[in-house]
């Protein structure tokens, strides 16, 4: 439920910005706010699952989660409605690492690897899967019921989570919660996405944007100094040294970007360029969802005789494969078969980055490292959203007057979008082939104790 409700409302937005005047950069907003927020405070969520218990957090924060997606879908503005974004981030990020916590120690071995492999799967394919429910809810009940769905579903959930997830020991308390460290990622962050929506109207190379990445860094460096000298840091930045831990982080940033970029073009591509309605475009995601989740199962079979950095370059290269079809051909064909084929590669590497990055995790770490890579995978969802939103502002901006197919609009900034995700995807390529442990470093073979 929480991946879905990144991509839920990308079907929505063009509804969403009609319905409440509501411009570009506050559409991308809409979708960035609340993975800024979930991404930004994850490893605060991470620390309190180690510090209070995952089952009680998970309950509490699928209790705010319900809260806040009432308010999302009762909004009648700009901000009430990114209120309850960011107020939905918030929840997840108590909700998710607790989650991901209980099933890291709850498995172990190569069970651990399939239940990873499955929550991979789960997650990847709620990501596409919610492109096809935006749709349904969209040209049905309307766009307010992508969020208020969200409320019997969480109530059901709580009532099966209490009878079924086993009771646990409330742990010993040790250190406190550095909500200084918190707020210094997130506001880096935030500046950070700030200026890459910004460049989109005002130019890459302004006095604004340039100066906005400036501060985007320092903050960044001052919550390093911050881990540094905390008594009780928020990052263990020992943890995040260790070379399968940083592998990890590096595939799933990049292939949560990708994700998202290939979703935000498809949509504003096939709605606004091709002219299809909302249920039609959702649709027409239904293979990306089935691509994503058969990858992510394959990569969870195989990833133990293959390896992951074999694996995660595949993942990749088929990612950048995909995302250049709809550049070397036009066509509502070629976007879904190219975006059908991302999505498989995107599949594969979720599988890859979880498993890198947590296989070999001792159970008191199991939140942070939870948190570490959740962090960095919602950090990648508001990258993407951003660059890409900027990368191919002017097709938005053209296809959002109503021209269609035969209107005159040009898909030039469709085609540097797609082009950006691909030569995103190839770089990345090489770096995590450089930076994956190979066969005997991989999740399965060193100590927790390995370093880069």
């Amino acid at each position: 439920m929480l991946i879905l409700d990144i991509t839920v409302v990308a079907i929505a937005l063009p509804q969403i910005g009609a319905d409440l005047e509501l411009s570009r950069e506050t559409l991308t907003w809409v979708m960035s706010g609340y993975t800024l927020a979930f991404g930004g405070l994850l490893l605060l969520g991470g620390r309190a699952a180690d510090l209070f218990g995952s089952r009680r957090l998970v309950l509490v924060g699928l209790a705010l989660f319900v809260l806040a997606s009432l308010v999302a879908g009762l909004a009648t503005s700009g901000p009430m409605l990114l209120a309850g974004r960011i107020a939905q981030g918030i929840a997840a990020a108590i909700l998710s690492p607790a989650a991901l916590s209980l099933v890291v120690t709850l498995f172990d071995g190569d069970e651990r690897n399939r239940a990873l492999g499955i929550w991979s799967a789960l997650g990847g394919g709620g990501a596409a899967l919610g492109v096809l429910l935006g749709g349904l809810l969209t040209a049905g009940p309307g766009w307010p019921w992508v969020f208020i769905v969200n409320v019997p579903v969480g109530i059901i959930l709580l009532l099966m989570i209490r009878a079924q997830l086993p009771p646990q020991r409330r742990p010993a308390p040790s250190g406190r919660l550095d909500v200084l460290g918190a707020v210094l990622v997130t506001a880096a962050t935030g500046t950070l996405i700030f200026a890459l929506i910004r460049a989109g109207d005002h130019g890459w190379g302004t006095f604004t944007t340039v100066g906005l990445a400036v501060v985007s860094v320092i903050l960044y460096v001052g919550f390093v100094v911050r881990q540094l000298t905390a008594r009780t840091p928020l990052m263990d930045l020992r943890l995040l040294a260790r070379r399968p831990v940083a592998a990890g982080t590096v595939l799933i940033l990049v292939a949560t970007a990708l994700m998202i970029m290939v979703f935000f073009l498809g949509t504003f591509y096939l709605q606004h360029y091709q002219g299809y309605d909302p249920l039609i475009t959702g649709l027409l995601f239904l293979p990306v969802a089935l691509a994503t989740m058969a990858g992510a199962n394959l990569a969870g079979r195989v990833i133990g005789r293959l390896g992951a950095r074999i694996l995660a370059v595949v993942g990749l290269l088929v990612a950048a494969a995909g995302m250049a079809v709809p550049v070397l051909w036009d066509g509502t064909g070629a976007m879904v078969i190219g975006v059908t084929i991302a999505g498989a590669g995107t599949g594969i590497a979720f599988v890859v980055a979880s498993a890198t990055a947590l296989g070999r995790i001792e159970p008191h770490e199991a939140g942070l490292a939870s948190g570490i890579v959740s962090t960095f995978h919602e950090f990648g969802a508001s990258i993407g959203a951003a660059v890409i939103s900027s990368t191919a502002a002017s097709s938005i901006a053209v296809a959002g007057t109503g021209a269609g197919a035969d209107g005159g609009a040009s898909t030039a900034g469709f085609d540097r979008g797609f082009i950006t995700g691909a030569t995103v995807a190839i770089a990345a390529a090489l770096v995590v082939l450089i930076i994956t442990p190979g066969p005997r470093n991989s999740g399965a073979g060193p100590s927790v104790h390995d370093r880069t």
